[in-house]
C-alpha cells in the first residue's frame, strides 16, 4: 500500500536512512528537520503517516510538536510514531500521552516499523474516505452546520467498555487495575462481559487459546470489524508482534503490562474509534436526508425516481407487478391562502401519519413536492392498489383533521390516480398515466380515486 510519510529528525544522516528504506518499500517521503517546520509541512501536505523524533533543536521537541499536530483539526487524524534513542518508560508514556500512536526506540527494526506503518496507513485510508464522504456531503447541503463534530467533545476522555480475552490471572488483574480506573473492564466469559465493547485487549501469549485466531475472527466479523484491537505480546518476540499487526490488530503492548502505557494506548484507540464512529453516524445521517422529505419525513422524489425504474423493468421482463398511485390533497390552496402556510404544513404531517398507517411495509410512500404524493406497491396489481386507494381515501375523508396550529377542525379530502405497470411501459409512462387518472378523478368531482390502464374508478 503506498502512501506518504513525513520524516522528521534534526540529523540529516537519520533523515537519508529512513527516507532509503521506505523509499524501497514504495512509500513517498516528506522530510523535515525541526518541529515547527514538521507542524507546518504536516498542515500543508495532510501525509499519511508522520515518524517524528523527539530530541531536536530550536522552538519544540517532539513530544510538542505530536501535542500540536493533534489539536488542530487539519492534522490530528494524522498517525504519528514518536522514533527516538529515549527508551526510559517516562519518555514512553509521555509520547503516548501526547497523543502518538506509537513509540519506537532507536536504532528501529525495519520489520517492526514497516508493520506498524503498513497498520497506520491502511487505517488513515479508512479516516480519509470518511472524511471525503462527508465533505462531499456537506458540499451537496445533505451534511449541515447542526451535524458537524463537536472538537472538545470529540477528543474529551468518556468512559467506554473494555473486553479483555486472557488467560492469565495475574496479568488480568493488571489490566483491570490500569484501566478499570476510567473504564468498564470485562473478562470473556464473566457474567458482566454482555455490554458491547468499545476496545478489546487481546493476548497472543495465552496458553488456553490462540491470540491470533481470535483477532482474525473479530477482524473478519461484522459486528467486531471496526473494533479496536490492543494485542499483548512477549518483550522481544518481533514475530509474534508483527503478525498480530499483519492481522489486524491496532496496536501491541509488551509483557509486563505497564499500567500508565496501557492506560494511553486505551485513550489514542477509543478516542480513533469514537472519531471514526462519529464520522460513520453522520454519513448514515447524511443519506437519510439525502431521501428524505423534511417536513414529512417520508421519501422524496430523489427516491422515488431511484426506485421506481428497476421496478418497472423488472415488470417488463416478466416480475412481479408494481403499481403506483398519485394523490393529491383537494382544495390544498385554499388553505394555504386562508390559515397560511403553517397551517398547511401541519396537514401535511397529519395526512402523512393516515398515509403510514395504510400503506403496508413492503410500500414506498413518498412526497413529490408540495401537496402531491405516490406511492410505489411492489408486487401488487392495478386492482388491488385501486382497493388500497380506496381505503386510503376513506381514512382521510372519515374524520376532520384535529391537530396543533389549526383554529378549528378541517374536512380534508383527496384525490387518487392508480396505474399499474404493463409490459410496454416505462417509469415515465407509468408516472403519465397515473397522473392522467388523477386529473380524471379531478374532473369527476375530486375526493375519488380512479385507476387508469389498471381498474376502473373504485
Amino acid at each position: 500500500m503506498s502512501a506518504r510519510i513525513l520524516v522528521v529528525d534534526d540529523l540529516e544522516a537519520n533523515r537519508r536512512l529512513l527516507e532509503a528504506k521506505l523509499t524501497a518499500e514504495y512509500y513517498d517521503v516528506l522530510l523535515a528537520s525541526r518541529g515547527e517546520e514538521a507542524v507546518q509541512l504536516a498542515k500543508r501536505e495532510r501525509p499519511d503517516l508522520i515518524l517524528l523524533d523527539v530530541m531536536m533543536p530550536g522552538g519544540i521537541d517532539g513530544f510538542e510538536a505530536c501535542r500540536r499536530l493533534k489539536a488542530q483539526p487539519e492534522t490530528r487524524h494524522i498517525p504519528v510514531v514518536i522514533c527516538t534513542t529515549l527508551d526510559d518508560r517516562e519518555s514512553k508514556v509521555r509520547g503516548l500521552q501526547a497523543g502518538a500512536e506509537e513509540f519506537l526506540t532507536k536504532p528501529i527494526d525495519d520489520v517492526h516499523l514497516m508493520a506498524r506503518a503498513k497498520s497506520l496507513v491502511g487505517l488513515k485510508v479508512v479516516i480519509d474516505e470518511l472524511r471525503a464522504r462527508e465533505a462531499n456531503g456537506r458540499k451537496l447541503g445533505v451534511i449541515g452546520e447542526d451535524l458537524r463534530p463537536d472538537p472538545v467533545e470529540q477528543h474529551r476522555l468518556v468512559a467506554g467498555n473494555v473486553l479483555v480475552v486472557d488467560d492469565n490471572a495475574t496479568q488480568i488483574k493488571r489490566i483491570r487495575s490500569a484501566l478499570g480506573a476510567e473504564h468498564r473492564v470485562a473478562v470473556l466469559g464473566d457474567e458482566d462481559a454482555k455490554a458491547a465493547p468499545d476496545l478489546v485487549v487481546v493476548s497472543v501469549t495465552a496458553r488456553s487459546f490462540d491470540g491470533f485466531r481470535v483477532i482474525a475472527r473479530m477482524r473478519s466479523g461484522e459486528p467486531t470489524r471496526h473494533l479496536p484491537i490492543l494485542a499483548v505480546v512477549d518483550p522481544d518476540d518481533r514475530a509474534r508482534a508483527v503478525r498480530a499487526l499483519e492481522l489486524g490488530a491496532h496496536d501491541i503492548i509488551v509483557r509486563p503490562i505497564d499500567e500508565e502505557e496501557i492506560v494511553a494506548r486505551a485513550r489514542t484507540l477509543m478516542r480513533r474509534k469514537r472519531y471514526m464512529d462519529a464520522l460513520r453516524h453522520r454519513l448514515d445521517q447524511s443519506l437519510e436526508l439525502a431521501i428524505t422529505d423534511q417536513l414529512t419525513g417520508l421519501y422524496n422524489r430523489r427516491f422515488f425516481e431511484a426506485q421506481i425504474a428497476p421496478l418497472v423493468q423488472r415488470a417488463q421482463c416478466g416480475g412481479d407487478p408494481v403499481s403506483v398511485m398519485l394523490i393529491d390533497l383537494d382544495h390544498f390552496k385554499r388553505i394555504n391562502d386562508t390559515l397560511g402556510h403553517d397551517a398547511g404544513d401541519v396537514v401535511l404531517r397529519e395526512f402523512t401519519v393516515r398515509l403510514a398507517s395504510n400503506v403496508r411495509p413492503s410500500d414506498f410512500a413518498c412526497r413529490q413536492g408540495g401537496e402531491e404524493f405516490v406511492v410505489i406497491m411492489p408486487r401488487t396489481t392495478g386492482d388491488i392498489a385501486c382497493l388500497a386507494a380506496e381505503r386510503l381515501r376513506r381514512s382521510i375523508c372519515a374524520a376532520p383533521f384535529h391537530a396543533p396550529g389549526l383554529p378549528a377542525p378541517l374536512d380534508v379530502t383527496v384525490s387518487i390516480g392508480v396505474a399499474c405497470a404493463s409490459a410496454d411501459d416505462t417509469a415515465e409512462t407509468l408516472m403519465k398515466r397515473a397522473d392522467e387518472a388523477l386529473y380524471e378523478a379531478k374532473r369527476a368531482g375530486r375526493n375519488r380515486v380512479m385507476g387508469k390502464g389498471a381498474s376502473q374508478a373504485a
